[in-house]
Order: C-alpha cells, then structure tokens, then sequence
C-alpha cells in the first residue's frame, strides 16, 4: 500500500469509528516508516476534524463523537511505545484543557495527540477549566505552555481571563489559544502568546515558543 493509502485508511477508520480498520492501518503506517506526527495529523487527526464538522452540522451526535475518540485512542495505544521512546528528553510539557464554561473537546483532543505525537508531555485539564485551574497545573508540572481551547463566541472572555491571571501571577508560561470563534487578531487583542488555526499548526506553535 501507498502512504497515500494509508493515511486514507487512518482518517477512514476514524470516521467510521472502525476499531479493526484503524489497527490494521496504524500497523501498516509503523511498517510503512510514517513518522507519528504524520500518522495523526495528516491520517487520524483528518477524520477526527471530519468528525468535529458533522457534529457541528448535527449530522452525527454525541455517542458517535465518542466512538470516533475511542478509535483515535486505539490508535494512540498502538503509537505509544514510538511516542515515549524518547520520552527521555521530551521537549517540554504543555498544559491543555477547553476553558471555562465550554465543554467542546475533539479539537483539543487532536491537539493533545499531535502534541504528545511530538514528543511533549501533555497533561490534558478536560473541559471547563478555570484560568486558576490551567495555572496550577502549570506550576505543578513545570509547564512552559498552556493551551486554552474555546469553541463558542461567548467562552473568548475566558481566554483573555486566562491572560490576565497569568499576568497578575506573573507567571513564566506562555498562553496559546484555538478554537472555531478564535482568530490571530482575538489573540493579538488580549496579549496571547500564540494562535493555532488547525491541530497541525499547533507543534511549529509550541516549538518556536519552548525553543525546541
């Protein structure tokens, strides 16, 4: 099979939710010598963004998100001996969650992958997260990142909320944000350290910011 073939099968099984496909396709792209980074962000991460469309559009509901995720972490299990072979010079630690009062998860979830795929510890904060949330798990974890996703217009105010927390605690991390509503100039206006538009931009993002 091409590698062409093989990233269609991974974005495949991920909007199928296809558990057999997606272990079959994840194998044959070890094999195959694909790099991790590419098998989530041009295979896995494709469906999961197809995934995250439809469910916008109310073409497909909430349990066949999930079943996609589960299938995307089938994928993972099978990447993660590749994913921590180096772990022991992982480049940084990121602190990910969706910020308060927003309960939208894939986009993160594929930004959590793409970043763990590139060799960052990723401690992933779930939904909801409150600015002092996202900065005690920073101190915690020695992070030099937090990532804060939001995926509706009125959830901006706590992106720019975390910015200013940050600031009042004079913290050392640096604040990247994302999300459908999100924009380069959003980012600009509050002081963000960075914008991502897809899950594929987050690791040049996060590189440039950790030095790595």
């Amino acid at each position: 099979m091409s590698k062409e073939e093989i990233l269609a099968d991974l974005k495949k099984s991920v909007e199928t939710w296809d558990i057999k496909l997606v272990q079959e396709a994840t194998q044959k792209a070890i094999d195959a010598n694909i790099s991790v980074a590419e098998i989530i962000g041009d295979g896995l991460g494709k469906g999961m963004e197809v995934i995250g469309d439809r469910f916008d559009k109310a073409e497909i509901f909430l349990p066949q998100v999930v079943a996609a995720s589960k299938t995307m972490e089938m994928a993972l299990k099978i990447l993660e001996p590749l994913m921590t072979a180096g772990a022991g010079s992982l480049k940084g630690c990121v602190i990910m969650g969706t910020v308060e009062g927003d309960i939208h998860e894939i986009g993160k979830n594929v930004c959590c992958a793409m970043l763990r795929g590139a060799g960052y510890k990723v401690i992933d904060l779930g939904p909801d997260v409150t600015a002092q949330d996202f900065l005690d798990a920073a101190d915690e974890n020695e992070a030099q990142v937090i990532g804060g996703s939001a995926l509706m217009t009125t959830t901006l105010e706590s992106q720019r909320e975390l910015v200013e927390a940050k600031n009042e605690a004079e913290a050392p991390y640096k604040c990247i944000f994302g999300g459908a509503p999100c924009s380069q100039e959003w980012c600009d206006q509050i002081g963000a350290d960075g914008y991502s538009e897809t899950a594929n931009e987050i690791i040049g993002l996060v590189d440039k910011l950790v030095g790595a």
